[in-house]
């Protein structure tokens, strides 16, 4: 009772409760939670791929702080980062293998699970064919656990339908690379962000999603001995938009408009670095004769930027002695997203900014080991950048690794989207979902629920209790973040070291281990892919070997090396002991067949779903500094979601009078595909009037249950950041009303009312 009275008022300051101690590692740090050791690993949110140490007291993770000697971020974290250990021992964590039983999940013995699943997914593959099982990963395992993965899964299941829900985020990059250089791969660094002098963020929100990239921008000055000119590109005023020098305004989706404009006035004026083109690029003369489509006039009245901006952005990118594009989920998340990230290459081929220090095109990654399942993952491309439709590839790949060629897939399965129509058509009947949460990050929500009640199993692998794993029929509870060892890879090509600090959550077992005990249930397999394997070690040596000589060198690595190093880039190998920070420098050739970069040309088209009189607004989704992706790890973080505890919509002043709403209000969002209530205002001019902002990361407030099921052709990535909506009040419950002149004129098209009669009519995956 003393204790009680002395603190109401304010006379007892819990000193013990906030004493602090002096750590020999870090100095001052919380005397209740002074860990017993520090262990040097690698984040495992983003994809920056920030070097830290975990502090562990009594078996359980307590502490994170920045790595002060890794290259990357030199001490400094984000703040889900910083409290990254929180989610290691959180409620939501599965605590080993579970079956659900009469609607609830009972824990059970590994043994009974690996055998319940293995029966079902072999009686369905018996009765309905072997692609009746389908596979959808994630971009947070380790590379050991993605190879390990994708080898069981098209060697040993013997389905192809496997991918990735890398294909939601960087799908766009991949192709759009694959398009201009013959295969994946950044060709930057992020070293890139502090030599160049012009730097152009195309749709990449960097101070919400990739803060510690401010960093090295930051670091310009110190290198160069002046700022560089930012340039920031987005419809909505952004974070990063703060940042800008000149800011772009851009209407929703005209990126590709824009970057072409850009091109046809480079070439207008001459700017273009004519020995570059003419010495290291292919394709320029084509090129010319399809860019004159895009005038600076006509750029203008698509785009919204005038004529004046576009020469001078322009002047100042072709003037440069290095600039620099990078981009994210702006680019990426769109049904021209592949063609877009052509035309950011095309900007660089123009005016030589490839292969030099500030000089690139450079995708910016958003999981922390994205390029790690891209390279060595078996979903879009056998392991090590090659094709599935190459019968050297295939043969070269079985050779290294010991298998039947004949069982090496001769064509990519289903993509992600394709693989829920397979569903909804019956054609797949098992799913087995690794580490994602399509309940909240899938677009067109009430389709995808639709279309997994039609599945015989669902399986669902993680190491939290999510959305979807509440749906699951088998849960394999898994180990994550500072429970494993192994390698991620991030953004910059750079494979890091992540290691085990504690022991695995009560029965989980990594994701590694899952696999390979998995693959003892089906006969033969376990000898044939993983005879001998037992630790993490085993796959990098194999991996190795697998990419010895392509272009994702990984050959000269080891853990002890890649520790040393604060990570190594690819390709290392003995010419490049310590890895390559840049790609197709001078005398290094790309992996078409011409061997030089090529120059793409595609054609902007305006929205499929476009505003009309019952939807007048334009939805944009995004993320933000303080959750990640679907919250499965920083939902229980509680600094995290005090910080952003639910979802909210940016609007603009103008369209707030509209519906007599002020900030702190609550209103309704609807389009042709449902309705999400309860979403708090926030007033702002950070959105132009006629479009909207909500984050993604909320089960509560669902946004994707608005988006549509349309999808990028190539990379078959979804088109999240243009969705037609209305908005209800309270007061105003009938939502916004435009004039015809102004539906017309607002986004510069015509017949928008037909827009939306199209989506209504036709499903768009089935299009693609």
């Amino acid at each position: 009772m003393l204790n009680k009275i002395k603190e109401f008022f304010g006379f007892d300051i819990k000193e013990e409760k906030y004493a602090l101690v002096d750590d020999p590692f870090f100095g001052k740090v919380a005397k209740e939670k002074a860990p017993d050791k520090w262990v040097r690993s690698t984040c495992g949110y983003c994809g920056v791929g920030c070097g830290l140490y975990i502090g562990v007291k009594n078996g359980d993770p307590v502490y994170v702080k920045g790595d002060p000697d890794h290259p990357v971020n030199r001490g400094t974290l984000c703040p889900k980062g910083l409290s990254e250990h929180e989610m290691v021992r959180a409620p939501s964590r599965l605590p080993g293998a579970m079956i659900k039983k009469e609607g609830k999940f009972e824990q059970v013995s590994w043994d009974e699970a690996f055998k319940k699943v293995s029966d079902k997914f072999k009686e369905v593959q018996a009765k309905y064919g072997k692609r009746s099982v389908a596979v959808i990963s994630t971009g947070q395992l380790l590379t050991e656990e993605f190879y390990t993965l994708g080898k069981f899964v098209q060697l040993g299941l013997e389905t192809n339908n496997y991918d990735g829900n890398t294909t939601l985020c960087m799908a766009s990059a991949v192709m759009g690379y694959k398009q201009s250089f013959g295969s994946d791969g950044p060709p930057g660094c992020y070293e890139d962000f502090s030599h160049a002098e012009v730097i152009m963020l195309i749709g990449a929100n960097i101070a919400d999603n990739h803060p510690i990239l401010k960093l090295h921008i930051a670091r310009n000055k110190q290198v160069r001995g002046k700022k560089p000119t930012i340039i920031v590109v987005d419809p909505r005023h952004s974070k990063t938009a703060n940042m800008a020098d000149i800011y772009l305004p851009i209407k929703p989706r005209t990126d590709l408009a824009f970057i072409n404009g850009l091109c046809y006035i480079i070439w207008e004026q001459g700017w273009m670095d004519e020995k570059f083109i003419k010495e290291r690029t292919v394709g320029y003369r084509e090129f010319i004769k399809n860019i004159q489509k895009y005038p600076p006039q006509e750029v203008a009245h698509i785009t919204g930027i005038d004529v004046k901006t576009l020469y001078e952005v322009a002047r100042l990118y072709a003037g440069a002695r290095a600039a620099m594009s990078a981009w994210t989920m702006g680019v990426n998340q769109s049904a021209m997203g592949t063609d877009t990230v052509s035309a950011i290459v095309n900007l660089a081929l123009m005016t030589g900014n490839l292969g030099k220090p500030g000089g690139s095109p450079m995708s910016i990654t958003g999981q922390c080991n994205a390029m790690g399942t891209r390279e060595s993952g078996f979903t879009s491309s056998i392991p090590g950048y090659r094709n599935f439709a190459s019968a050297e590839d295939r043969r070269e790949y079985a050779n290294i690794v010991g298998v039947p060629e004949e069982l090496v897939p001769t064509a990519r399965g289903y993509a992600y989207p394709q693989i829920i129509e397979a569903i909804e058509k019956g054609e797949i009947k098992a799913l087995w979902v690794v580490a994602t949460n399509p309940l909240v990050s899938y677009p067109d929500q009430n389709r995808l629920r639709k279309a997994l009640e039609k599945l015989d199993i669902l399986v669902v692998q993680d190491s939290f209790m999510s959305d979807t794993a509440e749906l699951a029929d088998v849960l394999f509870g898994a180990a994550t973040w500072s429970e494993k060892r192994g390698t991620y890879t991030n953004s910059e090509r750079r494979c890091n070291l992540a290691k085990k600090s504690v022991p695995n959550y009560k029965d989980s077992k990594s994701d590694f281990e899952i696999v390979v005990e998995f693959s003892k249930y089906f006969e033969g397999k376990y000898e044939l892919l993983f005879n001998g394997w037992s630790r993490p070690e085993d796959a990098f040596e194999e991996w190795k070997r697998v990419s010895k000589g392509r272009l994702c060198d990984y050959s000269g690595m080891t853990y002890e090396k890649i520790e040393k190093l604060g990570g190594i880039q690819w390709p290392c190998n003995e010419e490049h002991p310590e890895g390559t920070p840049r790609l197709y420098y001078e005398g290094m050739k790309t992996r078409n067949e011409e061997g030089k970069p090529k120059f793409v040309f595609a054609d902007w088209h305006p929205l499929e779903e476009n505003i009309c009189t019952s939807f007048p607004l334009i939805l944009n989704t995004g993320r933000t500094v303080e959750q990640f992706h679907t919250r499965t790890k920083t939902g229980t973080i509680k600094i995290l979601e005090d910080l952003a505890p639910e979802a909210w919509i940016e609007l603009n002043s103008k369209d707030a009078e509209k519906l007599q709403v002020k900030s702190g209000d609550r209103i309704s969002l609807s389009s042709p595909r449902g309705k999400v209530d309860n979403v708090v205002v926030r007033v702002t001019e950070a959105v132009r009037e006629g479009t909207v902002f909500v984050p993604f990361h909320f089960n509560m407030q669902l946004v994707n249950t608005l988006t549509q099921s349309l999808f990028d052709p190539k990379s078959f990535e979804p088109n999240y950041k243009q969705t037609a909506i209305q908005l209800h009040s309270e007061k105003v419950p009938d939502g916004i009303k435009l004039k015809e002149e102004e539906i017309s004129g607002a986004l510069g098209y015509q017949e928008q009312e037909s827009a939306i009669e199209k989506i209504l009519d036709k499903e768009r995956v089935g299009s693609v």
